[in-house]
């Protein structure tokens, strides 16, 4: 295809992955009162909960309406993967277009063990300390659209750097990353790693290296990931 021809093949592609947000974003409204139900627990199961509050007469109208669009970003992520991989496999080889399936499952797994991650494991450590900052004067008392920007953005990012064994398959196996690259680029990999989770959690410590932590071992996984990738490349090609 010409270059023009590619865009055009890529602007179709972007308008099906908008499509099937929207959908899926319409479709989850409705059930946008439970999910608000279920991102607030964190807050609500500990000991002395925030009061949640909203300052604008259409506040819980946008919050309601974010929560739909994170619920149908996740929902949709198959789809995206799929239109994704869509537009990049007329470059591959046939060889290589056998892995679209697992690929996009393994991808999908992997982002949702990161949503549950950071549900289960990193707000319920967070939260605890952002609130202890208070004084005995001084309550907290949050705006739930920042509330749920918060969750929602936690999720969404640990979810995200939870694909990283995937992604580091796939573009191993297409040829574009080796283990050696990721081995020599690995002392940078850490210290952009640390400045992530300075930037993306409070900060103190124990919140910091609960995100970085994982990263770190999610790296060194894809590392080996890559190497396993490169092995079997390079032994498909000698058959």
């Amino acid at each position: 295809m010409t270059f023009l021809e590619h865009l055009e093949e890529l602007r179709w592609r972007l308008i099906k992955c908008i499509i099937t947000i929207v959908v899926t974003m319409i479709g989850s409204f409705p059930f946008s009162k439970y999910i608000l139900h279920i991102l607030t627990l964190p807050n609500n199961r500990l000991i002395t909960p925030a009061k949640l509050i909203f300052l604008k007469p259409t506040g819980m109208l946008m919050v309601r309406v974010t929560i739909a669009l994170v619920t149908g970003l996740i929902i949709s992520s198959p789809v995206i993967l799929y239109q994704l991989w869509k537009f990049i496999s007329p470059g591959l080889l046939e060889s290589e277009k056998r892995y679209i399936w697992p690929v996009i499952f393994f991808s999908t797994l992997c982002f949702l063990v990161g949503v549950v991650f950071s549900y289960f494991v990193m707000i319920p450590f967070i939260l605890p300390f952002l609130y202890s900052l208070a004084t005995e004067n001084i309550e907290p008392t949050l705006n739930i659209s920042e509330y749920i920007g918060f969750v929602t953005r936690l999720i969404l990012v640990t979810g995200l750097i939870f694909e990283l064994p995937t992604l580091s398959f796939f573009f191993t196996r297409v040829g574009i990353l080796t283990p050696r690259i990721l081995r020599r680029y690995r002392r940078y990999a850490v210290v952009l790693t640390f400045i992530a989770a300075a930037i993306l959690t409070p900060p103190d410590p124990v919140s910091q290296l609960l995100l970085a932590g994982p990263l770190l071992l999610l790296y060194e996984i894809s590392v080996l990931v890559s190497a396993l990738a490169q092995r079997a490349r390079v032994a498909g090609s000698q058959k």
